[in-house]
Formats: C-alpha cells, structure tokens, sequence
C-alpha cells in the first residue's frame, strides 16, 4: 500500500512515500510524517516505521531531505537545518491536502537527527497535534560536543576552519568540497568507537546500506550546523504530548533526556531496555516494541485532537 508522491519544500521538490492501511475506512485518518536519520534515506529507518506504523491504521508519510536521496538540491548531500525543519513542515502541508488525511489529527516522528528537527517543527507549527522521537539526536550538538558531549573543543574549531577554506576554495572556482563522513574500513571503524561503528555497520554494509543515503557532506554543512539549537524552544510544544524514545545503552541517550527535561508536558520516557542508538534503526527485537509505543502513544494523541 505505498505510493511514490511529491511536494514542494522551500522551492525544492522533494520525493515521498505514502503509506495506506489495508483496511479501507469511511472517514479521513490520522496521519504521520516520518523524518529520516541525518544521512538516511525515506526506503531506511523511516521507511520502517511509516510501514510498521500504517499497519496499525495510520496514513504515513516517509520522504527524502532536500539535497538528499530522490528530492531536489544542490550542492547533493548538504546538511542544513533549517531546510530540515521546513522539510517536515511541508511534509504536514502536504498531508492536509489528501482527502483520506484528516487535517486536525496529524502527527510527526522523528528519527535520530530528525528527532531534533521535529522538535522545532512541532514547537513553532501547531498544525502538528504530536511528536514522538526515536534516538533523537540534535545533530548541532553532535558536532560541537561529540555523539558522548565530551568532544574536545578544538575538534569543532578544526571543522569550522575547514568549512571556511571549503567557501574560499569554492568561490575560486574548485568543486564542491566535501568530506566523508565513514570509515573506509571495519577495523577503522571500531576504532572510532560505539557510535562510529554503528553507523558504519548500517549505512556502508548490506544490513542497511542503500545507494541514495548520503555517505559524504558538502563542508559547508558544518557552518550551516554550527549555531543551530534543537532544543532552545522545546517549551513551546505544551500543552500538546511528547513522546521520547531511546535505547538505554544509546550514546546519545544524554541528548533525549536533556530536551526531554527542558519540555513542559504532557509529555512521556521510553526506555528500550538494551538498545543502543542505531538499533532502533532496524533490529526487530527493539522496533516491536517501540511501534507498540508510539502506536499507543499516537492513538491516544491524534484521537484526543
């Protein structure tokens, strides 16, 4: 029951997944967009969980970045926050234009770097009616602080100034700089720690790996990055509900339980006992149960909006 769409974000078209119930129902339903992890693509995590989640009754939406995967933009693979958050926002623009959606009961999900776009989206757009998060990272304090937060300073000046050369290098007439963003190999990759690895594992091995996700970022990215707060107006989503999700042996759990602190409420903590962050990506034996939550957690929120 999923169908190609398209619409339109900040000028750029962006490609989509549209995910039905098997059941045929009489009235419009509620509906939720699905944001991808930051190097991620609609047919990855996102995907996933649309899937999982239109099984339960729910219109869902999964669709690539602007300057990712299928949609529109250059330079490819760019990283850029607030086009992150007017991706969702569209994304809700979109839905309130189908006939099988009601517009009043709409909802987002947002996965890892999502997450924190999601965040924003729902505190300054209340068309959105809840917001459920899974490994929710804000990908700005990722880089300044690391996946852990204990990053040394002078590894994101380094960035910084690479980012600068990047626009210098750029503005004389060179490509587009880029840099990678994993290992070439397994053994690099365990040697950069839980969190390297893991990402390495899903997106560059067959257990995830698909050919549109990002396995490179325009440097530029990282001056776009830099200042972005995913968390600064958190208070705002109130009184509508928050749901949060993180894997208990997650190395950015620490991100979820700070935004989650700064909420008002309603608002509800989901630990996946034994899951770290990337395992909620795939790994059925941690999805179950989180698609169990959220499908309780949405039914209640949509129905009560």
């Amino acid at each position: 029951m999923r169908t190609n769409v398209n619409f339109i974000s900040g000028g750029l078209e962006l490609a989509a997944h549209v995910y039905l119930p098997e059941q045929q129902y009489d009235a419009p339903r509620p509906a939720i967009v699905v944001g991808h992890p930051g190097t991620g693509v609609k047919e990855q995590a996102a995907g996933l969980y649309a899937q999982r989640l239109a099984e339960q009754g729910f219109v869902t939406l999964a669709y690539d970045a602007a300057y990712q995967g299928e949609s529109e933009g250059l330079p490819r693979g760019l990283e850029d926050p607030a086009q992150r958050v007017e991706d969702l926002k569209a994304a809700v623009s979109y839905l309130t234009t189908r006939a099988d959606v009601d517009a009043e009961r709409i909802g987002v999900l947002g996965i890892c770097a999502s997450g924190g776009y999601g965040l924003v989206a729902t505190a300054t757009d209340p068309r959105i009616k809840a917001l459920a998060t899974v490994s929710a990272a804000d990908i700005a304090r990722q880089f300044r602080v690391g996946a852990d937060g204990t990053q040394d300073p002078a590894v994101f000046e380094g960035l910084l100034a690479a980012a600068a050369a990047a626009r210098t290098a750029e503005a004389r007439g060179d490509d587009v700089q880029t840099f990678k963003l994993f290992p070439e190999t397994e053994e690099a990759a365990r040697a950069g720690g839980q969190h390297v690895y893991e990402g390495w594992e899903y997106y560059c091995t067959p257990r995830g790996r698909h050919e549109r996700s990002t396995k490179i970022l325009p440097w530029v990215s990282v001056d776009h990055i830099a200042t972005f707060d995913a968390f600064h107006a958190v208070h705002l989503i109130a009184p509508r509900p928050l749901l949060m999700m993180a894997g208990r042996n997650a190395v950015t759990a620490w991100m979820s339980v700070e935004a989650f602190q700064k909420a008002r409420g309603p608002k509800q903590f989901s630990w996946i006992e034994n899951a770290t962050h990337v395992d909620l990506y795939d790994r059925d034996e941690y999805v179950t149960p989180a698609v169990a939550e959220l499908t309780t957690f949405f039914d209640g929120a949509l129905r009560a909006a």
